[in-house]
């Protein structure tokens, strides 16, 4: 059958090529065009919405395709972002750290670098855990610094962990000394109702403390017994003076208070001075 409409359709079309436009053929070809016409422009005219709606719904998916292609670049993007804007704020706190090391000498002391892996969101001024231990050289009573000065002292030590208390945790305190022209001590302690905040009491009279004074770790050794000494060692920067209380204030209450050097809601990177006292 096939063969058959093949053979037919070739005598036809050279038939119709070898006649001329008169011809029967050509006569039917155009009568069926001029039947067929109005047919063909109405079918199209009727089907155009149909041909629209399809490309539309094909457009829709191209369109989502792409969508869902670029939404996965922009949450990769995303992600890469958010890691080197993480990076960036621990390079920038590991410099910091750095310039302490510097600045203060703390190389001496045996820093041992601990990325902070615990702590209460609520009770966020007491205990933080650290990810270094005995096995790496940490010891009761070491001193911690942060960026920006001395954040605390470790309370509790285990093989790979340690808790370490922070300097606004209620039972803390550590001998200071403020960098002033008189150069007066006290004794630095968390302030009652204020996590954010210190007090240095017990200075002498004649302080002359202003604002603004720079308070460090006094290294108190007792010049009668030297087994008796503060667990950090002198110079850590602990904070400023924040109180601008008249001087005879000062003179009834021998005490000031003391902003934090260390912002102590926010820190993930520390070091451990495992070697305090030189060696003794």
């Amino acid at each position: 059958m096939l063969a058959l409409l093949v053979v037919i359709s070739l005598a036809l079309l050279t038939q119709y090529f070898g006649e001329s436009s008169s011809s029967p053929l050509h006569a039917i070809q155009r009568g069926f065009a001029t039947v067929l016409s109005p047919l063909q422009s109405g079918a199209s005219t009727v089907l155009s919405p149909v041909r629209d709606v399809a490309g539309t719904i094909s457009t829709m998916f191209t369109d989502r395709s792409k969508l869902a292609t670029l939404q996965r670049k922009y949450d990769a993007l995303l992600k890469d972002y958010a890691t080197a804007q993480y990076e960036g704020i621990q390079y920038r706190k590991a410099q910091r750290l750095l310039g302490l090391d510097t600045t203060y000498a703390l190389n001496s002391y045996g820093p041992v670098a601990a990325d902070v892996i615990d702590e209460d969101p609520v009770l966020w001024y007491v205990t933080i855990k650290v990810d270094k231990g005995r096995s790496a050289g940490v010891r009761l009573r070491d001193p911690v610094v942060g960026p920006g000065g001395l954040i605390g002292d470790v309370t509790d030590v285990t093989s790979d962990a340690s808790i370490v208390s922070l300097i606004t945790s209620p039972k803390f305190s550590v001998g200071a000394t403020v960098e002033n022209n008189s150069g007066a001590s006290g004794l630095i302690q968390p302030e009652v109702g204020n996590p954010s905040t210190l007090t240095l009491i017990n200075l002498p009279t004649n302080s002359n403390v202003a604002y603004g004074n720079l308070v460090v770790t006094s290294g108190f050794v007792d010049p009668h017994d030297p087994t008796i000494e503060s667990f950090a060692p002198p110079g850590i920067p602990i904070g400023t003076v924040s109180s601008t209380s008249p001087q005879n204030s000062l003179l009834t209450n021998q005490q000031v208070q003391v902003t934090p050097l260390a912002d102590l809601q926010h820190l993930s990177l520390v070091q451990i001075l495992t070697r305090p006292r030189h060696g003794r």
